[in-house]
């Protein structure tokens, strides 16, 4: 059966209206009728009617930052794996990091990543290519054939590691600028980092562990945004996490610089405070800011300084994590968490409505990525990517239940609002009634 009735979905939050899709696309999208049992006109008939009072129709979300880890490191999570929990996340598609084994600086290993996300068929899979050769910031990686490639690379970065070489990334956007490519930078200056454990401040003095200072994030992001500006090519900021970030890229959009920005779920909800556990789920590269980071995260995202929430999802095994603090690994899940802390943290605040989410989660992330066919209005003749969430439901975070094949969830025994219930890659189903087709 190739066609599918959404009934009674409130698109974008908005009001309640019955979408059609018919193979691959949307036929059509027509409100629904005021009564006891809405109905829009449009005919059931050999079709298959998934009731959605209540729920909320978004287009597919895009991640602009997904760690997928193959190929090199299967045992944290591999392209199946990890498309699968993008799928239960409501993503449709994802941008794979570099930073695998062998590290995807060439034509060869991007290619191997996108070949592998086509037979996955849970999301799209876009590789990221690195900027320079196995992520070391010394020689351009093959940037040009990277793009060329059956993969089609646009973003380019190193994350896990900062470009710290300042005429490397100069280098580096003068010439994705040929193509229209971004740089994606990680934001670290190396040095200020040496030892750093956690945020540093106050619980980092109190606890004894090397301090993160926020300078060695915001010193960073202004040198490229000056680049970029020189260059006039464009740069993307990953995972800005503290105050001062926000007022540097809040300032350069100003000057009219072709910059972009991502906050990831956890640094708009968990603080460094956490840490004082010294468990070591909540170490993540950059770290748990200050509950100010926080609130400025969060304002920067709905008047639109930062232009897109994405993942960073960064999988490990049980042995990585189950550790001393120090000898843990950085990172966290949260491809099947983000929609729900998007929710806690900016809808029920009232800073961000359901078509906010859209934009910050779906249309934003695909334009900067360029990802053909996805965030793309709930319309008529549009790709039938979509992702229907019941905002009512509440639930306990249980990463037993997870897709991914790892577990280090900062969310654990967490109760989170919203459940995606279905999603939808080009009009087949990939989760139905909330799992896995």
């Amino acid at each position: 059966m190739s066609k599918i009735l959404i009934r009674g979905a409130k698109v974008l939050g908005g009001e309640a209206q019955d979408v059609l899709i018919d193979g691959e696309t949307i036929e059509a999208v027509a409100t629904a009728r005021q009564g006891d049992i809405e109905r829009s006109g449009l005919s059931d008939e050999g079709t298959r009617v998934i009731e959605a009072h209540g729920q909320i129709l978004l287009p597919g979300l895009v991640d602009l930052h997904t760690h997928l880890r193959e190929p090199g490191r299967e045992d944290s999570e591999t392209v199946l794996t990890g498309t699968r929990a993008a799928a239960s996340g409501g993503y449709t598609a994802v941008f794979a990091m570099a930073n695998t084994f062998p590290v995807a600086d060439t034509a060869g290993v991007v290619e191997q990543v996108y070949r592998l996300g086509k037979e996955s068929g849970y999301c799209d899979v876009q590789p990221i290519g690195a900027v320079t050769v196995g992520l070391e910031g010394k020689k351009l990686a093959e940037l040009g054939a990277m793009h060329e490639s059956a993969a089609g690379v646009t973003v380019f970065s190193d994350d896990g590691k900062c470009v710290d070489d300042a005429v490397i990334m100069r280098r580096a956007l003068e010439y994705v600028k040929a193509f229209g490519g971004v740089v994606a930078q990680h934001a670290q200056e190396p040095r200020l980092t040496e030892g750093a454990q956690m945020n540093e401040g106050i619980v980092s003095a109190e606890l004894g562990l090397g301090g993160w200072p926020a300078v060695a994030e915001e010193s960073i992001i202004a040198r490229d945004v000056l680049l970029a500006e020189h260059v006039g090519s464009r740069v993307h900021i990953c995972h800005l996490s503290t105050a001062g970030s926000v007022e540097i890229v809040r300032w350069a959009k100003s000057r009219g610089i072709d910059v972009t920005a991502e906050v990831t779920p956890h640094h708009l909800l968990l603080t460094d405070e956490l840490v004082r556990s010294y468990n070591p789920v909540y170490k993540v590269n950059p770290p748990l800011r200050t509950e100010r980071d926080v609130m400025a995260l969060r304002e920067a995202l709905a008047d639109g300084t930062i232009d897109i929430v994405a993942t960073d999802h960064a999988p490990h095994p049980h042995e990585d994590k189950d550790c001393e603090w120090a000898a843990a690994a950085m990172g966290m899940v949260g491809l099947e968490t983000a929609l729900s802390v998007v929710q806690q943290t900016m809808v029920e605040t009232g800073l961000l409505d359901w078509a906010g989410v859209a934009d910050r989660m779906s249309y934003a992330p695909a334009r900067i990525g360029q990802a053909a066919g996805h965030g793309r209005p709930v319309s008529a003749g549009e790709p039938a990517n979509l992702t229907l969430v019941d905002p009512a439901y509440r639930g306990v975070v249980d990463p037993a239940g997870f897709a991914s094949r790892s577990r280090n969830t900062p969310y654990e025994g967490r109760e989170l609002p919203g459940r995606v219930t279905h999603t939808f890659l080009r009009g087949r189903a990939t989760v139905v009634d909330g799992k896995l087709a």
